[in-house]
């Protein structure tokens, strides 16, 4: 932990049995606190262990640093790679824990003054930074309560657009609102007395009482006080610069004297190497606005023939400009000739601009977890649930009439398109084997299964599922919701256009091969309780990450791996969702709920008909006719078949039979030849 600590703040002593430690500032006085996350807010992942993070606070609540420690989420693990989530990391700092986070994008009309901060989540892996980022805020809170006596510190102030006063020149001099400093130069030659620079400025020493330093400050982000300093046309572009950085604080900062703003190797829209700013003890990051400053008519001709220039500042990083801050100013001097010795003073001025100029973020009621997923995701689910709503009483009330549509194929594969496009790529809603098994590693260790919430997407299609266990199985989600199955059912169409040659193991061993799947659900239900460490190695045997999460941008041997099976699927139909998955082999298990055979069939089915079993491309339906529901799929080619007085063998001998019987009269007689 003392190695992670930036320098020059230092790692202290432990002041907590949870692992709480002081944080020290260069002269070695109590400036906050360091603390890893797990101990204070142990919220499981999705690989079921939680994610550690190191939170470094400062005394005020505002986060100086956030640094990932140690975690197992899949997809950052083998997915993405770890350095999106490293980066997610980096949001926090200079943000305090007053302030309302929240994951995503602004909601609601959400805006800057709504006082909620946006932090950017991570593509493809929002749940799992969410879990990391209710880690942090749990801890962190913790800490505060326990050390701080809560915080008080709340979200910056930013200028308040309704205060629109006419202020003069004069005005801003005697409210205060513009800060003027003065050095003369016995003064700043008595600053360096007693230091190897005393003798190094000639002129200060043979014209001790000229002004060394004329500064003048104010803060522009109030309109009224920017409409009383500077030009029409400046004051233009400083709006359209305000419409653009919508979090910066400008400040203009003007020197009349000898001294100046910046040194001669300054370089524009970079931060000022002379002029620096503080505020409650911590350093303020200034930075030029690289506007051209042209002074308002009634500012005294002194100040126009000064160097203007104008500063800005991101609120957002702590600053809060309706507090008092200091400006700093660097004196400096050089000794000798060829290699000088570079020394410096610093020069300080206070700023305070009056309150009345600015507005606070009123108190922000944060949305539970849930709650917060659920608005980012309000249109997906939108969609998602209007899909269900329209699939789901489909196939219980009137399946028979959809397997019976003459464009029946175009239609499912119409759904599996908008399965793996929109669920699958865009939605992220692959189910895995990978939640389950959290949710059993969650079980053993008496966690929290709050986990399941930061993904609502996925929790309905879930729902969905769990639901359709009752009415056909796992038929519901391998057949029509599993993006990867629907990927492999397209690999197939695409097998048979090309005229690829079609593998179809013999019965007996297409019951063997299913068998398989069953040994891998049961070697990963191992792996999640005697080495959960590599669960999420041990998952990869889904290729679901690769195809469907990640897009395929991942090494090449999770890419060949996954890239295998669709090439196999062009010619043995979807073999992997028949023998190898264990998301596969759970949702079988879980099929035994089934409360129906939802499959209609006839007496001669399987006697003497063998039509639906021969034409079954999963293999589910016995030489007895008898439907094996725990390898159906939901294709419904056989439901197609058995309303088909076309191709149903039952239909068409009964067709015929009526036919003798209206030729003959007697509907057993044989007509004469």
């Amino acid at each position: 932990m003392a190695q992670l600590v930036r320098a020059p703040m230092s790692l202290g002593k432990q002041i907590s049995d949870d692992g709480v430690y002081e944080l020290l500032n260069s002269g070695g006085a109590h400036a906050g606190y360091v603390f890893q996350t797990e101990p204070m807010a142990p919220l499981p992942g999705f690989s079921g262990a939680p994610i550690n993070m190191l939170v470094v606070l400062d005394l005020d609540g505002r986060f100086l640093d956030v640094l990932l420690l140690d975690h197992n989420e899949p997809i950052f693990v083998s997915g993405l790679g770890q350095a999106p989530f490293h980066a997610f990391m980096e949001q926090y700092r200079g943000h305090s824990i007053s302030s309302p986070m929240v994951v995503g994008t602004p909601y609601g009309g959400g805006s800057e003054g709504s006082g909620l901060v946006y932090l950017d989540g991570v593509t493809k892996a929002t749940a799992s930074v969410r879990i990391a980022h209710e880690s942090i805020l749990a801890a962190a809170l913790s800490v505060a309560r326990e050390k701080m006596g809560g915080v008080a510190s709340g979200p910056p102030s930013f200028p308040d657009p309704a205060v629109d006063e006419a202020l003069s020149f004069q005005d801003l001099r005697d409210q205060g609102l513009i800060t003027h400093k003065t050095l003369t130069n016995a003064e700043i030659d008595a600053r360096f007395a007693g230091t190897t620079w005393e003798d190094d400025d000639p002129e200060a020493r043979d014209y001790p009482d000229e002004v060394y330093l004329d500064l003048w400050v104010a803060d522009l982000g109030p309109q009224s006080i920017a409409r009383a300093l500077l030009s029409e046309d400046t004051l233009a572009e400083l709006d359209r610069f305000k419409e653009i950085s919508t979090f910066d604080e400008p400040i203009l900062v003007i020197e009349t004297a000898r001294h100046g703003l910046v040194s001669p190797d300054f370089v524009r829209n970079t931060a000022p190497d002379w002029l620096g700013a503080q505020q409650n003890g911590f350093p303020i990051a200034l930075r030029d606005a690289d506007l051209f400053v042209e002074l308002s008519d009634d500012v005294p001709e002194a100040l126009q023939d000064g160097v203007a220039m104008i500063l800005r500042t991101d609120r957002r990083l702590g600053f809060d400009p309706a507090s008092p801050w200091t400006m700093t100013v660097q004196a400096v001097r050089e000794h000798g000739m060829f290699q000088p010795e570079i020394g410096s003073v610093t020069i300080e001025a206070q700023i305070s601009t009056d309150e009345r100029f600015f507005t606070r973020p009123g108190e922000v009621e944060r949305l539970t977890p849930f709650e917060e997923a659920i608005r980012n995701r309000q249109a997906d689910l939108y969609v998602l649930a209007a899909f269900l709503a329209v699939l789901l009483p489909t196939l219980l009330f009137v399946q028979s009439r959809l397997a019976s549509l003459p464009v029946y194929t175009p239609v499912r594969l119409g759904i599996l398109a908008f399965v793996l496009g929109f669920v699958g790529w865009w939605g992220q809603g692959q189910l895995s084997i990978v939640t389950p098994l959290a949710a059993l590693q969650t079980s053993l260790a008496g966690g929290s299964f709050a986990f399941l919430l930061y993904d609502p997407f996925s929790l309905l299609i879930w729902a969905a599922v769990l639901a359709g266990f009752v009415l056909w199985g796992r038929g519901l989600f391998c057949g029509w919701l599993c993006p990867f199955g629907a990927l492999q059912e397209f690999a197939h169409h695409i097998g048979r256009f090309l005229h690829l040659p079609r593998i179809e193991p013999s019965r007996a061993w297409d019951q063997r091969l299913k068998a398989v799947k069953y040994v891998a659900l049961a070697g990963l239900v191992a792996v999640t309780v005697f080495a959960p460490q590599h669960m999420d190695k041990a998952a990869e045997i889904e290729p679901f990450k690769t195809a469907i999460t990640t897009f395929f941008v991942r090494e090449w041997y999770y890419v060949a791996y996954a890239a295998l099976w669709l090439v196999l699927g062009t010619m043995v139909f979807k073999g992997f969702c028949r023998y190898l998955c264990p998301l596969g082999a759970l949702m079988a298990i879980g099929g035994a709920l089934r409360l129906r055979r939802w499959i209609p069939r006839r007496v001669e089915c399987g006697s003497p008909c063998q039509l639906c079993r021969v034409k079954c491309n999963y293999g589910a339906i016995k030489r007895t006719g008898e439907i094996q529901y725990d390898e159906c799929f939901q294709c419904l080619d056989c439901v197609t078949i058995h309303d088909d007085e076309t191709r149903c063998v039952p239909l068409i001998l009964k067709t015929r039979e009526g036919s003798r019987a209206r030729r003959t009269g007697h509907p057993n007689e044989v007509p004469a030849e």
